[in-house]
C-alpha cells in the first residue's frame, strides 16, 4: 500500500543527515569528555563497554541534532579512516548494531547538513533525556587541559624543537632539578577539533547513517589551531619551586599507575616516528605526554595555558617503558 504524504514528511524527520563519527573506546575516545575511558562513557551516560562504541554525530530533517551510538566499532574506524585520506566512504550500519540515539552533540561541529533548519537540540518531547552538550572550553580547565595534551601529541615536532634540554625539568630519583625549569605558554584559545569534521552525508535513517566524503574526526579529540607561538617564560624562586612540585608530584603518581593500574584509557600509547611510541597519561588535574625516545610535557589545571617539559634524565626513560608496557593500545 502506498505511502501517505504524512509517512513521507515523517521518514524525511526521522532521517539522519552525517555531519561526522567518533571512536569512544579504551585506547581512542575524545579526551576532551573525561580523564579516562569509563569517565568519558559516564559524560554521555553510557556503561564502558570492553569493546568500546561508535558515535555517529548528524542532523535530522528538522536540523536537530543527535548522536547515535553503535556497538559496530571498527565499521566506524574504516569510515574515519576512509574520511582522514581524503575517500568517499558510506557509513551505513545494520540497525542491529545501534545501541541508542542521544539528543544534542559531545563535541562542537562546526559543520552543519546543507538544505535543512541550523543545528538545534531536540524538543523536550523528542527526548526522555537532556540534550548532549560539549563541555565548556572557553576557560582553562580539564577539557582545556585535556586538549592542549592533544595538541602536543599532534604536533610533537613543533612543540619539541622549541625546548632546549639544558633547560627542562629532569626525573632523576623521580622528581626534577630547579635549574633553568621553563614554561612554555600559547595554549589559550584550543576550540574542539571537531570544527574540522567532514562534509554532510546523505540523508539515511536514524539507525543506518551515510556519510559522504570529507575529513573525519579522529576517534580523540585533538587541539585545534590556537597554540600560535610559544613565549618563554623563566621561572625561578617561588615559581621556580612550584614548578618543581607540580612535576614531582605528577611524576610520582604517573610511576604509582605501574603498580596500582588506573582506570582504563588513563594511560594510552599509539604510533610515533621510528620505534617509539607516543604516550597520553592523565591523572587528577593534570596531563603528561611523551615520547619513548624523548622528554616529556606535563600541563596542570593549576598552570593556565601553560606546559612544563621534563627532560630524560636517567629515570625518565625507564618511567616511559613501564607505562608503555601497561597502556591500551588501538587495535
Amino acid at each position: 500500500m502506498a505511502g501517505t504524504d504524512e509517512d513521507a514528511v515523517a521518514a524525511e524527520d526521522d532521517a539522519l543527515y552525517v555531519l561526522t563519527a567518533v571512536l569512544l573506546t579504551p585506547a581512542k575516545f575524545p579526551s576532551v569528555l573525561g580523564d579516562d575511558y569509563p569517565e568519558a562513557c559516564a559524560a554521555l551516560g553510557l556503561p564502558p563497554l570492553a569493546d568500546g562504541y561508535g558515535l555517529v554525530l548528524g542532523q535530522d530533517g528538522s536540523g536537530a541534532r543527535w548522536t547515535v551510538v553503535i556497538d559496530d566499532v571498527s565499521l566506524v574506524a574504516v569510515a574515519i579512516a576512509s574520511w582522514d585520506c581524503g575517500m568517499e566512504h558510506e557509513l551505513s550500519p545494520d540497525e542491529r548494531t545501534v545501541v541508542t540515539a542521544l539528543p544534542g552533540w559531545p563535541l562542537a561541529v562546526a559543520v552543519a547538513a546543507p538544505g535543512v533548519p541550523a543545528p538545534h537540540d531536540p524538543a523536550p518531547e523528542a527526548a526522555d533525556r537532556p540534550p548532549l552538550s560539549p563541555p565548556d572550553t572557553s576557560t582553562w580547565g580539564s577539557a582545556q587541559r585535556r586538549l592542549g595534551a592533544d595538541e602536543i601529541a599532534l604536533q610533537w615536532a613543533r612543540w619539541r624543537e622549541q625546548v632546549d634540554d639544558s633547560g627542562s625539568a629532569t626525573a632523576e630519583d623521580g622528581t626534577g632539578t630547579a635549574e633553568g625549569l621553563e614554561r612554555l605558554e600559547g595554549l589559550e584559545g584550543l576550540e574542539d577539533p571537531t570544527g574540522q569534521a567532514g562534509q554532510a552525508g546523505q540523508a539515511g535513517q536514524p539507525g543506518e547513517p551515510e556519510a559522504s566524503e570529507g575529513d573525519g574526526a579522529g576517534g580523540e579529540a585533538r587541539g585545534g589551531g590556537g597554540s600560535g607561538e610559544l613565549a618563554r617564560k623563566g621561572a625561578s624562586g617561588a615559581g621556580a619551586k612550584q614548578g618543581l612540585s607540580s612535576v614531582r608530584r605528577v611524576l610520582a603518581e604517573a610511576r604509582a599507575y605501574v603498580d596500582t593500574p588506573p582506570p582504563l584509557g588513563r594511560v594510552r600509547s599509539s604510533f610515533a616516528a621510528g620505534d617509539a611510541r607516543t604516550l597520553r597519561v592523565d591523572g587528577p588535574g593534570w596531563s603528561l605526554v611523551a615520547r619513548t625516545d624523548d622528554i616529556a610535557f606535563v600541563l596542570l589545571d593549576e598552570e593556565p595555558g601553560e606546559v612544563l617539559p621534563v627532560g630524560r634524565g636517567p629515570e625518565l626513560p625507564g618511567l616511559l617503558r613501564a607505562l608503555d608496557e601497561m597502556a591500551v593500545r588501538p587495535g
